[in-house]
């Protein structure tokens, strides 16, 4: 893969599923109106929706990949999330995302917030049937504005890592960028049939007998308790969105912190909002197979079901490229960079991280190996010594989870331990 991809943010979070996609709802963009008309495809799907609006040449030069490209300031359909696509996700963005968005209560303008770049953390497994199906795009990381009706995006090229210029000597930009407009919508009706519902709560409870474990497992005497964790259903998630099926690994060996690069501007209330506007940023506009995290966290240390599979079982993820076999992801809800994470989100992760990797006898405090599935740090195949609690940039070179919640992870260890009762 290719080397870390610094832009002055530097990159963030994703990864990659090996696993074939099914046609994701908003997959059809030829058909969609240029910038300049008013108008925007959504889907066909509600609640909530995705407006695709293509950017075009904002200098003189109009030539496809020119290094400046964008939408002047329009008005469009209520959303509240916005990232940028473009055609191919080896494709990398050298250079500057920036959007003004105009909050739907007020009517005022923010100013310019720059979205995270990264590609190669996002891409799909090397040579894996869902990097060859023709869907996977290139992305930014999504950013959460609220809810806003008007925007404005300027795209700067740049040479070199922070060095964002736009001109005839700044790279081209890639191919068939996008500006995706998300509206998480409502939370979805329950289930009619009261048998369906009653398997599926919205939340589950915290659990503090310790869960029956397989025969190999019980030699290990530390297991943290279950905590209380919004399902899907308690977030709203859209299940005719996602793949059908679920997919596992063997065995969660390590827990892969990230930070989602949504930025922090967000009340907990708005949270299971914020996650089903990832998801369909996961899965319409990036053309996954459903939201790439196993768990999410909020800053006020609520804990959410992410990837559909069940939350005890080792379901396969795409959060960390060339290791989400016999890992799972975790996601603070939030931009770490500058920013200190809560003490709420750090207990969360360790209650977490204590429960599930002790299902499968994993110290928290402890490390372990994984074989490398292929990234920009690690060659495929390579087995790799990682820390049972890591975080994103343990396995890929990426700023993710943040300079200040990677620095947070010995804490995190040492509770997840403790709540083992190690």
């Amino acid at each position: 893969m290719r080397g870390f991809l610094a832009s002055s943010t530097g990159v963030t979070c994703a990864a990659a599923l090996a696993l074939p996609l099914a046609p994701p709802a908003a997959a059809a963009t030829s058909s969609t109106p240029p910038a300049t008309s008013p108008t925007a495809r959504s889907e066909a799907h509600a609640p909530g929706g995705t407006q695709s609006l293509r950017l075009a040449p904002l200098a003189r030069d109009r030539a496809p990949g020119t290094a400046e490209q964008g939408l002047r300031r329009q008005d469009v359909r209520q959303f509240s999330l916005v990232g940028v696509v473009w055609d191919s996700p080896a494709t990398e963005l050298h250079g500057r995302v920036e959007v003004r968005t105009r909050a739907t209560a007020t009517g005022t303008w923010s100013g310019w917030q720059e979205l995270e770049t990264h590609n190669a953390d996002h891409a799909a497994g090397p040579g894996t049937p869902e990097s060859a199906s023709g869907r996977v795009r290139g992305a930014t990381a999504p950013l959460w504005v609220g809810e806003s009706d008007g925007v404005e995006v300027r795209v700067r090229a740049s040479d070199a890592p922070g060095t964002a210029r736009s001109g005839p000597a700044a790279a081209p930009l890639p191919t068939g960028l996008r500006l995706e407009l998300v509206d998480p919508g409502e939370a979805a009706p329950p289930p009619t049939n009261r048998a369906r519902s009653e398997a599926e709560p919205s939340v589950l409870p915290a659990r503090t007998a310790r869960p029956a474990l397989a025969a190999r497992q019980r030699a290990e005497p530390h297991a943290g308790a279950r905590p209380a964790i919004t399902t899907r259903r308690g977030w709203g998630a859209d299940e005719k969105l996602r793949e059908k099926g679920f997919v596992y690994t063997k065995k969660v060996k390590t827990a892969f912190v990230h930070h989602s690069a949504t930025g922090n501007n967000y009340r907990c209330s708005q949270a299971p909002s914020v996650i089903r506007s990832i998801y369909r940023y996961h899965v319409n506009s990036t053309g996954w197979r459903d939201l790439g995290y196993n768990f999410l966290v909020d800053k006020c240390g609520n804990i959410y079901e992410g990837r559909a599979g069940g939350v005890s079982k080792p379901v396969l993820g795409a959060h960390t490229l060339g290791f989400n076999a016999n890992s799972m992801g975790i996601a603070v809800l939030g931009t770490y960079s500058s920013k200190k994470p809560s003490s709420a989100a750090l207990k969360a992760i360790a209650r977490l991280t204590a429960w599930k990797v002790g299902l499968y006898g994993m110290n928290p405090r402890g490390k372990t190996y994984l074989k490398s599935g292929g990234g920009n740090l690690y060659r495929k195949g390579r087995k790799v010594r990682l820390n049972v609690i890591s975080g994103h940039r343990d396995g890929f070179a990426t700023n993710c989870p943040g300079k200040q919640l990677y620095a947070k992870l010995g804490t995190a260890r040492s509770k997840a331990a403790a709540y083992q009762g190690r």
